[in-house]
């Protein structure tokens, strides 16, 4: 069994998509000739806990763990309610109080690449130890955030090890990034930074092809596309919800708000009594205020379900059960590359998938590809509301199914196998 160092600051009980990605490797791995080492902070800050995915740990898996020193604890002591939503990358777009704009320019400027910087020194002499000891002769950073993958450059530097470097999401590209109120100087150290972990790796990964294509301009460095995914055990086959429910599963942060569809619904619930009756919008995880605004606005109130956050085994129960599962991105030239997590788990439950996003958006391409649901852009409205009369007149008859394809390719195992060809 080969012996690989994975560094990672999200893990059980971290809650949300990023913890998932290296947490379902770690289960995989060693069917594929790998024994994977995790390194991971003592006492992290996480804006979402699941301690249900503390049971999908393996068992006899070594954990090594180092304190971390993070900012937010003092943050907290000005807001806990807006440390959180920042921490968890809710970052408002209106209505901004001076607080948060000071807080997010001091998050933007003082602490790059991230808040977790103060765990890379600590980080680099103790696993330097380990390496030795343990002859570890491969190490892997998955980020954000960013600054662990400082943590594998330096050890990259001291030892002779291979390093990669996996990236869930883009780096100085990510729409959050504009909003920390950065300066110009700032922003040419998060790009210096950038540079430096591109082309010290031996190789990258990226969960999207846009992202992929990005860092191609940026280094000469080997890089592969390994997506997100869903267990090969998850299904579907749920009894269905008997309303004709809409649910988004995961957050919806602000800028995620398709106003035409919106306005369709609400104007088919005015035309449609039937309609009326029977049409539920279901939210399962934090809702940023600017969306449910305009929620209200368009007099969609009544129909409004808030479940919050849950845990990943019941996200997935609520993804079989729902009609129709909904997937937004933001409207922007920037979002075009993102490909969201519960993309796959959604397209493993086998419902129609609802999506908006941007014009040539790779996860519609995605969903396009597999047949797994219908795409739609910000301005799209005559069509979108025939989709939606359709799929309620299928719902009606209890027909309202999907026929997908070319699925199987994103299970976590398949991928854990592309993986260890890298390792």
């Amino acid at each position: 069994m080969k012996r690989v160092l994975i560094i990672t600051y999200y893990w059980p009980p971290a809650g949300g998509p990023g913890v998932q990605r290296w947490l379902k490797f770690v289960k995989y791995l060693p069917d594929f000739g790998v024994d994977p080492i995790v390194f991971i902070p003592e006492n992290p800050h996480y804006p979402i806990q699941d301690n249900s995915l503390l049971d999908e740990v393996p068992h006899g898996i070594e954990i090594h763990r180092k304190p971390i020193f993070e900012p937010y604890s003092f943050a907290e002591i000005l807001s806990t309610k807006k440390t959180k939503r920042i921490s968890s990358g809710i970052i408002r777009t209106k209505n901004q109080s001076a607080l948060e704009k000071a807080m997010l320019w001091i998050r933007g400027n003082f602490f790059i690449p991230d808040a977790r910087k103060y765990w890379v020194k600590p980080s680099v002499s103790y696993l330097s130890e380990l390496i030795e000891k343990q002859n570890i002769k491969t190490v892997t950073t998955t980020g954000p955030p960013h600054s662990v993958h400082l943590i594998g450059q330096q050890l990259r530097q001291q030892h002779r090890v291979k390093w990669i470097a996996d990236f869930r999401d883009p780096w100085t590209s990510i729409g959050y990034h504009k909003k920390l109120r950065l300066t110009k100087s700032s922003q040419k150290k998060h790009k210096a930074l950038e540079r430096l972990v591109l082309n010290g790796a031996d190789l990258l990964i990226t969960t999207s092809d846009t992202t992929r294509k990005e860092f191609q301009t940026l280094t000469d460095k080997p890089i592969e596309l390994i997506t997100n995914g869903f267990d090969s055990d998850y299904k579907g086959g749920a009894d269905l919800d008997d309303k004709f429910t809409i649910s988004h599963i995961g957050s919806l942060l602000s800028g995620r708000s398709p106003n035409n569809l919106w306005k369709v619904l609400s104007e088919i619930a005015r035309e449609d009594e039937i309609f009326r009756k029977e049409l539920q919008l279901e939210f399962i995880g934090v809702v940023s205020e600017d969306v449910m605004d305009n929620l209200y606005k368009n007099e969609l109130a009544p129909y409004i379900q808030m479940k919050g956050y849950v845990s990943h085994a019941q996200a997935l129960r609520r993804q079989q059960r729902a009609q129709i599962l909904l997937l937004v991105e933001i409207d922007s030239e920037d979002t075009k590359g993102i490909v969201p997590g519960k993309l796959f788990e959604y397209m493993a439950a086998r419902r129609p998938i609802l999506a908006l996003g941007p014009n040539n958006w790779e996860a519609g391409t995605i969903i396009l590809k597999t047949h797994s649901g219908k795409v739609f852009d910000y301005q799209d409205n005559s069509q979108l509301k025939n989709v939606l009369l359709e799929w309620f007149a299928a719902y009606q008859q209890g027909k309202l199914n999907v026929v997908s394809k070319d699925v199987e390719k994103y299970s976590r195992k398949a991928l854990t196998e592309q993986l260890s060809e890298y390792l």
